[in-house]
């Protein structure tokens, strides 16, 4: 969770809770008392923030099955846990992954179905996931 730090006696100035001392009447500062708050308005700590927002930008960008989207995360630094909880927030179809990822192969090179399929398989999709998306690829 984000840690803002606040200077009590700042805050009660600005609140006007306490009125400044004139130069004058100036007497030694003790030391300010921290006070240490923690919130998210999404209820997510900025680490699960990047990991959910990561996983996005990959999803928009490139198809992935959800085994490799974690990899990658995991690859860019995120611990297991972190990774799985951004993946697991896109609430992603993984059957139209696998199809876009079938599309993608199929432009690149030619496969055979089983060929495909196996692929996909590798590329960490189900093998109900990878034969949905080589049937939607057209083979």
């Amino acid at each position: 969770m984000r840690k803002i730090l606040v200077s009590v006696s700042t805050a009660f100035v600005a609140l006007g809770l306490i009125g400044a001392a004139a130069p004058a009447q100036a007497q030694p500062a003790a030391a300010p008392t921290v006070v240490t708050a923690s919130y998210s308005a999404t209820g997510e700590s900025v680490a699960q923030q990047n990991a959910r927002r990561m996983a996005a930008a990959y999803l928009k960008s490139m198809p992935f099955s959800r085994k490799g989207l974690i990899s990658q995360l995991k690859y860019e630094g995120f611990s297991t846990k972190l990774a799985t909880y951004g993946v697991d927030k896109q609430h992603a179809n993984w059957k139209k992954q696998a199809a876009r990822m079938a599309e993608q192969y199929l432009k690149s090179m030619p496969f055979s179905r089983q060929g495909l399929i196996d692929q996909l398989v590798y590329e960490g999709f189900t093998l109900t996931q990878a034969r949905y998306g080589v049937t939607k690829a057209g083979l």
